[in-house]
């Protein structure tokens, strides 16, 4: 088969996420298992896995990789990083029409690059194949639990990203003491399965959604709260699923009644702007919600949560909403409702995350970028190619052009 050569690009995105789409041990089992495959990576101070890491599994160190087929890295590649006419992958945030990377977009036209965005590989059922969610729920969980241990003075942990990986963040939750905490998550995917992983290590028991609204209990409780919990049609048909994901504007908030038993609010769910807000500027006003702290890993700007005023990040991942106000305020003050919004929660755990989402890169990517496989996953997940943007992604044509 024809030779192909692969490349790691250094992240450029500021701050630097520390991330790699294949860790050492994975370009090393690459190079084994393909004749025609070869790996370059290039050199950085900050990533997860040092060069030496490469170096040791006889990776060869390249700043330049103008010679590759394709490059691949974790986040937006800097406009001026990019080389013309390469497959690139990585996440690029245009296919939402996010204004704040048209540039980037007309950058990758311009220079005639086939631009493969992970968020779109698909299996041929349309299932995503490649993700980082289970680790933001995994992060995002902890960072709460952490949170709440700073605003009651009962417990403290360890930030995230000061674990080394995740065996120590869980030897972390050993300190975790609550006592009739009440907890509510919302979501059912790759995200939520990852918080509620942190809650049973913490020794939090699960209840179902009748029981939380329900009953009293003598120790920390949490449930999971799906779609047909939290909103209901407003006809009062049925709840339908896949009617639900088409026309959300058909249904309306029914998240109340949890809220109203809810300490800490543990947002993994999927919302579409014109889903129904689940909690109002006008609901924590009231004072009436004893949620008390949001770990909003869905991170939805002005969205579904009032209180989600800003991201957050990494280095500062709190801040206070004063529900009187709706201003921000300092994050354990009295009366406020603390918030964690960090946005790229699986940066706090790179390494566990670099290898859970190289390997499924290696089981359903690698072989389509070789050859040895084909199923139109990577057509599928083509922005551009050629100097334009590729059929499935016509509508971006005027966000791309400036005018929307």
């Amino acid at each position: 088969m024809q030779k192909i050569t692969i490349g790691i690009v250094r992240e450029t995105k500021t701050p630097p996420d520390k991330r790699v789409p294949l860790t050492p041990v994975q370009c090393r089992s690459l190079l084994d298992r393909y004749n025609h495959l070869e790996l370059l990576v290039q050199p950085s101070a900050y990533r997860c896995y040092a060069d030496e890491e490469y170096g040791a599994m006889r990776i060869t160190l390249s700043e330049d990789l103008s010679a590759c087929d394709v490059l691949m890295g974790v986040k937006e590649v800097k406009q001026e990083a990019l080389i013309a006419e390469k497959t690139y992958l990585f996440f690029s945030h245009t296919a939402k029409k996010q204004p704040y990377n048209r540039e980037l977009l007309q950058v990758v036209v311009q220079k005639g690059i086939r631009l493969v965005d992970y968020e779109y590989l698909t299996s041929e059922d349309g299932l995503r194949v490649v993700a980082f969610g289970r680790w933001a729920g995994v992060v995002g969980a902890y960072n709460g639990l952490r949170a709440y241990g700073l605003k009651s003075g009962g417990f403290s942990l360890k930030p995230a990203f000061d674990c080394f990986d995740l065996e120590e963040l869980l030897q972390e939750l050993k300190r975790v003491e609550l006592k009739r905490v009440r907890i509510a998550v919302t979501g059912g995917g790759r995200v939520a399965g990852g918080a509620l992983e942190i809650l049973e290590e913490a020794g939090i028991r699960q209840v179902d959604p009748e029981a939380f609204l329900e009953e009293e209990f003598e120790h920390a409780i949490y449930t999971r709260l799906d779609p047909w919990h939290y909103t209901h049609r407003k006809s009062g048909e049925p709840f339908d699923f896949a009617h639900f994901m088409e026309h959300p504007e058909m249904y309306e908030n029914s998240f109340l009644p949890y809220a109203e038993r809810t300490d800490i609010f543990i947002a993994c769910h999927f919302w579409d702007p014109k889903s129904p807000v689940m909690i109002t500027r006008d609901a924590l006003a009231g004072g009436e919600l004893p949620i008390s702290l949001v770990a909003d890993i869905s991170c939805d700007i002005e969205g579904p949560i009032a209180s989600t005023i800003r991201a957050s990040t990494i280095a500062s991942p709190f801040y206070g909403y004063d529900p009187a106000t709706g201003s921000e305020t300092e994050p354990f003050d009295k009366g406020v409702i603390t918030v964690m919004a960090v946005d790229n929660l699986p940066g706090e755990l790179p390494r566990d995350a670099s290898s859970d989402f190289g390997a499924a890169l290696m089981e359903h990517v690698i072989p389509e970028l070789l050859g040895t496989r084909d199923t139109g996953m990577l057509g599928r997940a083509s922005i551009t190619d050629k100097g334009g943007l590729t059929p499935p992604y016509a509508y971006l044509e005027d966000y791309l052009a400036g005018r929307e």
